[in-house]
């Protein structure tokens, strides 16, 4: 039985963390050792926006160390991330160079939504029951030093994902703040972050019945008590009801820092971040009807190897990640009023010519994922302007988080929606600078999604039982239909010139008539 070793390391806002696994086949993942260091990362970046040579000496110190302990393992496989205390730092790519440099290691920095994804991928894989879970409403909370990401799912799918800027440590700075200055400070922290939480709900909960919050990140999984607490009276578990989490609540706020970290058998920095976090988690069951929290003990490193397992085939996940991704495109569709029929017979159309063409695009399943959300995304410009709707949509997307998306290819989809309408500029920023790589992507994609799009002009879906194949250098659309379809080959005439500068491939639609 082969056994694969695996380093995944996080560097946090606060926290350095290596978590090593052994992942096979047969045994799925086991973690067999953790090293973490402290270290605020985020204290700099948040109040300075970088990060000083000093703090950077001794983060490159620490995962020197990492990678050594790494190498008495003898572990080939690694993957080391970075999340918002160096993606949020003006000197964020000097600090990658710095670490390459000193200790070999390549540092990707996530995007949110690609850190958020990860950390959910960990808690929807260890939990057996997450899919009967998120039958009912479920909010999936994950705290992390700079912000934290509300996802909420109900009847077993996932309906949305926001990001708001209520991280333990920028409330814990706020804290320290207010506490020199008002006698009620904890009360004006209350109110601010009920500012945003009374905004989601108000949007995206107040007609679901919230049953279930999950709690992860960094702080959170320090809420799970441990056999010190134990002592101290309160129970080990990490499903907890709400009248207990008020009794726990209670605890933490009658305790200092100091008190708090003895109690809790962790470091006072963590301690400190704690009741933000607990605030946090307070404010959410005010404004829900949750009855159970669920504190699961997973951090980003265990969504690190998960991805890795995945990625490498060790394991089977029971959940559709891929699903998820696309109901929330659906569900931001949605949001935006798209007619539903147009942009499922676009979405299908799209598809198929995406893979009659696969042996002259060359693209692979991330693409075809990437083609499909921006087919579901193609018409929610014209929510905010009729005249203007391609930058209205291009601008809708890249303001809208789309979980487990890269920032890098929500910027694609948002360009493949804006050049669906617009004509193509070859001298556009896309051919220059970050975009050069993604030029031929978009191009090939969005020359897709143009004739999709065109062969549903009217919005009356008159073309059904729609084949497509490659023959002679044409693309056939073979098509049955009871309607007039003028209108659509029309534009199709019209689109199919760019879609045959890209690919070499005329367009012939052969109509079946009913």
């Amino acid at each position: 039985m082969a056994i694969t070793l695996f380093a995944a390391i996080s560097v946090g806002s606060y926290e350095l963390e290596m978590k090593i696994f052994e992942i096979s086949i047969k045994n799925g993942i086991n973690e067999v050792d953790r090293i973490s260091h402290i270290i605020e990362l985020g204290r700099e970046t948040y109040n300075f926006e970088k990060i000083s040579s000093e703090l950077v000496d001794e983060l490159c110190d620490v995962l020197y160390d990492f990678r050594e302990i790494m190498k008495s393992y003898d572990i080939k496989a690694y993957r080391a991330c970075a999340t918002s205390a160096i993606r949020e730092a003006v000197n964020a790519q000097n600090i990658i160079d710095r670490i390459k440099v000193r200790t070999g290691l390549d540092v990707d920095i996530l995007s949110n939504s690609e850190q958020r994804y990860i950390s959910y991928k960990a808690f929807a894989i260890n939990e057996k029951n997450f899919d009967k879970i998120i039958e009912n409403g479920t909010l999936l909370i994950d705290m992390g030093a700079g912000s934290a990401q509300v996802t909420l799912f109900d009847k077993g799918s996932l309906i949305t994902t926001q990001n708001i800027r209520l991280g333990a440590l920028r409330i814990r700075e706020m804290l320290a703040k207010l506490a020199k200055n008002a006698a009620n400070y904890r009360e004006i922290i209350e109110e601010y972050i009920d500012n945003d939480i009374e905004t989601l709900y108000k949007i995206f909960m107040k007609d679901r019945n919230i049953i279930n919050i999950i709690g992860t990140g960094e702080n959170s999984t320090y809420i799970c008590l441990n056999q010190k607490a134990m002592e101290n009276g309160l129970k080990k578990k990490e499903i907890i009801t709400k009248e207990e989490f008020y009794d726990l609540y209670a605890l933490i706020l009658n305790n200092t820092e100091e008190q708090l970290a003895d109690i809790l058998n962790v470091p006072q920095v963590q301690a400190s971040l704690i009741i933000p976090s607990v605030m946090l988690f307070r404010r959410i069951f005010h404004f829900t009807h949750a009855v159970n929290l669920w504190m699961p003990n997973v951090k980003l490193g265990d969504g690190l190897a998960v991805e890795y397992a995945q990625k490498n085939k060790l394991i089977k996940p029971n959940h559709d990640f891929m699903d998820d991704i696309l109901s929330a495109a659906r569900v931001i569709s949605i949001r935006y009023q798209c007619n539903m029929e147009h942009t499922i017979f676009v979405e299908e159309n799209a598809l198929k010519i995406f893979d009659a063409m696969k042996k002259y695009h060359g693209l692979g399943k991330r693409e075809r994922l990437i083609l499909q959300i921006s087919s579901i995304l193609h018409d929610c410009g014209k929510y905010v302007s009729l005249i203007y709707p391609a930058e209205a949509a291009y601008n809708i997307i890249m303001s809208t988080e789309i979980i487990g998306l890269s920032h890098a290819e929500r910027d694609i989809v948002a360009h493949i929606v804006k050049y669906n309408t617009l004509d193509f500029d070859y001298r556009s920023e896309i051919i220059d600078g970050k975009y050069k790589n993604m030029y031929i992507t978009v191009t090939k994609m969005m020359s897709i999604l143009r004739v999709a799009n065109a062969l549903d002009r009217s919005h009356k879906q008159k073309m059904i039982n729609t084949k497509m194949y490659v023959e002679e250098k044409q693309l056939i659309i073979s098509t049955d239909t009871y309607d007039d379809i003028t209108l659509e080959k029309g534009l199709l005439d019209e689109k199919a010139t760019f879609f045959e500068e890209v690919y070499g491939i005329s367009i012939v639609i052969k109509q079946r008539k009913k």
